[in-house]
């Protein structure tokens, strides 16, 4: 049977973005090359890349290489058996944020369920460094969930991050067929546990989520979810439009008009969220650093 093509229909005027500031762009391009660091701005082929890097200069660096272990059917990262870890890595990430002179980096990964600790000493010494080398510049870490062992994420709340930000990706429903090797509850248990070593140990950190809309779900559905956030304690709300990377990918169920969106930034600033970044074209880290500021 034919496969849907990967958008359906023309792409709508409020998804279609400016590219601005070439030669800033290729200054950060050229720093990455140079420094052998892998971003999920381009991994994730983000709307958003030319804005960032061109007229924010920031990017959000991926550790850990880029094959992740699971098989999520919306991700464009490639999948399979993952390379060794770079000792070094760390070390890099932070000599170029200082040289970007970042005043808030985020940094994530691929899944790495093959490393017994998840890869979370790895983002810690990544936070250490970023903070010896770039003491004023605030870090927020988009982690995976660990298989929920609460241990590999006290190792990277420990190192005091100032965003903890864990996305759910999608609504319950949809897991099986978005996320096949995660549990929706498990993510929420992860967010839970962030807030409440936050609320002991560092009152200022911020807990994030978000997900992606237009496989299936429904308003209710996204309401819904954002109560369970809320429950488990979520400060900071990212709620974007799913774009198919290919026709391999799974197939979009609809364009999301900016209407939509903006219902679901006023209900979960009723419900009580510091920020909602709530957009077509909003990413995990799009505006990180004005949502945390927020």
């Amino acid at each position: 049977m034919a496969r849907p093509p990967v958008l359906p229909g023309p792409r709508p005027d409020w998804l279609k973005i400016r590219v601005p500031a070439p030669e800033v762009v290729a200054e950060v391009e050229g720093l990455i090359r140079e420094q052998r660091l892998v971003t999920v701005c381009e991994e994730a082929r983000c709307p958003n890349l030319h804005e960032c890097w061109g007229v924010h200069r920031t990017a959000t660096f991926m550790l850990m290489g880029d094959v992740c272990t699971r098989h999520c059917g919306f991700c464009n990262v490639g999948k399979g058996r993952p390379g060794e870890l770079d000792p070094e890595e760390p070390q890099r990430v932070a000599e170029a944020v200082a040289r970007l002179g970042l005043k808030f980096a985020v940094v994530t990964s691929v899944n790495r369920d093959d490393l017994p600790d998840g890869g979370s000493t790895h983002f810690a010494a990544t936070i250490q460094w970023i903070r010896t080398l770039s003491p004023h510049c605030g870090v927020e870490v988009l982690i995976p969930d660990f298989r929920g062992r609460e241990a590999d994420l006290l190792t990277v709340l420990e190192a005091r991050p100032d965003v903890l930000n864990h996305n759910v990706e999608t609504v319950p429903h949809l897991y099986r067929r978005v996320r096949p090797d995660a549990d929706y509850a498990q993510s929420l248990e992860v967010l839970r546990r962030t807030a409440e070593w936050r609320d002991v140990h560092a009152p200022a950190m911020r807990v994030k989520s978000g997900i992606m809309v237009g496989l299936g779900e429904t308003s209710e559905q996204v309401l819904a979810l954002m109560a369970d956030w809320r429950a488990s304690r979520v400060d900071i709300a990212t709620i974007g439009q799913y774009l198919p990377p290919s026709e391999l990918h799974l197939p979009l169920d609809r364009f999301v008009e900016p209407a939509e969106f903006d219902l679901y930034r006023r209900k979960g600033l009723e419900m009580g969220f510091q920020r909602v970044e709530s957009a077509p074209l909003v990413r995990s880290s799009y505006h990180a650093k004005e949502s945390f500021e927020g």
